[in-house]
């Protein structure tokens, strides 16, 4: 029994009873349904500055375009700047026509605006960060012709508003005051995301990309 003893310890663990557990879970669940009435309202943020430019992500879908001239005739703006490269279907195509930014350009005379009011602003073809790199040549785009253009509005699509708005300031610098416009996606209601599988995917996949660009994304220095 004695050279038992010597081989072993008795310790006092502390451990949750019943009720520490029923806290624990409660605080778990209020965490919880507070992220998740939280998340979208984040995400899809809308934060406008005082100017008369505006700038369209051109990937954008109908209702993108649609909300893009609403805003456009809302807001009084003098000129509207489309961007995006070639379509992912197009691939490494040097045309212009081909781009998101030409094809929303067209949307938007189509839509009524005119020819004066719009210019398409395209990038080169990029396998990865599309959005930083079409931010990025609106920033040469704008030095070379609007140089004296300091504050522009971004609109886009959606829970997308967040990553855009923080790249496209990375992008065009601390001298460009940047605004950001989200056009709510009418394929599921924005206050009950969790009920739409469209919903569920479209905030799993932009809270994944904005962390990435948040805190692993490394943009190249600018000129």
């Amino acid at each position: 029994m004695g050279l038992f003893r010597s081989l072993v310890n008795r310790r006092l663990r502390w451990g949750l009873s019943w009720r520490g557990w029923g806290l624990l879970g409660l605080a778990v669940l209020l965490a919880g349904t507070g992220l998740v009435r939280t998340i979208h309202p984040f995400l899809a943020v809308t934060k406008r500055v005082n100017t008369k430019v505006l700038v369209v992500e051109g990937w954008t879908h109908d209702f993108g375009v649609d909300g893009a001239v609403k805003e456009f005739k809302r807001g009084h703006y003098e000129r509207i700047l489309t961007t995006g490269g070639p379509d992912e279907r197009a691939g490494l195509t040097s045309s212009i026509y081909d781009t998101d930014a030409y094809q929303s350009a067209e949307l938007l005379r189509k839509a009524g605006l005119t020819s004066n009011e719009i210019q398409s602003v395209p990038a080169v073809y990029v396998g990865r960060d599309r959005t930083y790199n079409s931010a990025l040549a609106l920033r040469t785009w704008l030095l070379t012709n609007a140089p004296t253009v300091d504050k522009i509005n971004v609109l886009t699509e959606d829970a997308h508003a967040r990553r855009t708005w923080l790249l496209f300031k990375e992008a065009l610098g601390p001298d460009m005051k940047v605004g950001i416009i989200s056009v709510p996606n009418p394929d599921y209601d924005a206050n009950h995301w969790w009920r739409s599988s469209d919903g569920v995917r479209e905030v799993i996949d932009e809270s994944i990309a904005y962390l990435y660009a948040k805190f692993f994304f490394w943009p190249q220095s600018q000129p």
